[in-house]
């Protein structure tokens, strides 16, 4: 049953061409929906969220997938279509790890403004996510942070996940001053280790986190270091859990979009998406939200490309 809490996600939508393999010496492909929100969205509806889309997806025929992908979890496609072309990434694997190649000049999910971002959110908005690729450059990553500052001051929680890719950061100046703007505002902030040391460079992860706590008021901040073990970092408590086993690894991409839904949707179900309610969680609250958030990651890395479980699949693996 979905939960009452209505979740607008915004940020890149694009295909994923994951290499699967090679054959007479030429890598092959797999053609997947992807994007860092377009995943968390993926993953929200799955888990029987409210989930509006409010980032533009092409007419194209890559866009019908996006779409199709969208619709069939569960999610609301809540802007018009664009025809302008879909993003793509390439993501060719090294012993399951994931690098990426990206092309999103021009295409349709970077066509966004202020009046379009604020009449695609719902009106009864519960929260706000947002980040990956939508604050890297040009006039919608302005956008995208007038926004998510302008949601905070509506009242709306807003989540953030930096998701950095540093090779298209070309001025790290302007986008730090980006993040940074988002961080003050954020009620909830999700990284891995990998983005905090790039945010973080030549300092201790302890020393970055306190920084990184320093620089807004976020509620919690969660920390994610691949299969070893997740942190949260609440007002009232800190708990650090270690991932889970993942019982047949075919590749990690989207883990981290789903621990990121999941997440979400945990605290949705607890109607914990204000500020309020973050600053009272305790140690057991965290070790409750890492675990299922780990739990869900980890099923998601026994599947090829981002495919997050089904709250159904995920209450299953954790009784199990």
């Amino acid at each position: 049953m979905q939960t009452k809490a209505v979740i607008a996600i915004g940020g890149e939508n694009l295909i994923d061409f994951v290499q699967t393999g090679e054959e007479d010496g030429a890598p092959l492909f797999d053609a997947n929906p992807g994007g860092s929100p377009f995943n968390v969205a993926v993953g929200l509806a799955r888990q029987e969220v409210q989930t509006h889309y409010v980032t533009p997806i092409s007419t194209d025929a890559l866009g019908d997938t996006l779409a199709d992908r969208l619709t069939a979890s569960g999610a609301v496609i809540a802007t018009p279509r664009s025809a302008a072309p879909t993003s793509r990434a390439v993501v060719t694997l090294e012993q399951g790890i994931p690098t990426y190649a990206f092309h999103r000049d021009g295409t349709a999910e970077r066509q966004v403004t202020q009046s379009s971002l604020w009449d695609s959110i719902p009106g009864d908005a519960s929260a706000l996510h947002c980040g990956g690729l939508a604050l890297v450059d040009g006039a919608d990553a302005d956008v995208w942070v007038t926004v998510m500052v302008e949601a905070a001051a509506r009242g709306i929680f807003v989540s953030f996940d930096p998701n950095v890719r540093a090779s298209l950061v070309h001025d790290r100046a302007d986008y730090m001053a980006r993040v940074g703007r988002v961080m003050q505002v954020a009620n909830l902030i999700k990284l891995s280790d990998e983005d905090l040391g790039w945010l973080y460079p030549d300092m201790p992860e302890a020393d970055a986190i306190t920084a990184l706590r320093a620089a807004g008021s976020a509620g919690l901040v969660v920390l994610t270091r691949g299969p070893r073990e997740a942190s949260a970092y609440g007002q009232s408590a800190s708990f650090t859990v270690p991932m889970p086993n993942v019982t047949r690894l075919v590749d990690t991409v989207g883990a981290g979009d789903t621990f990121m839904a999941t997440l979400l949707a945990a605290l949705a179900d607890s109607g914990a998406l204000s500020a309020d309610a973050l600053n009272g969680m305790d140690q057991s609250d965290l070790e409750a939200l890492l675990t299922r958030a780990g739990q869900a990651a980890a099923l998601n890395c026994e599947r090829s490309g981002c495919n997050p479980p089904s709250r159904a699949e995920l209450d299953a693996a954790l009784g199990g």
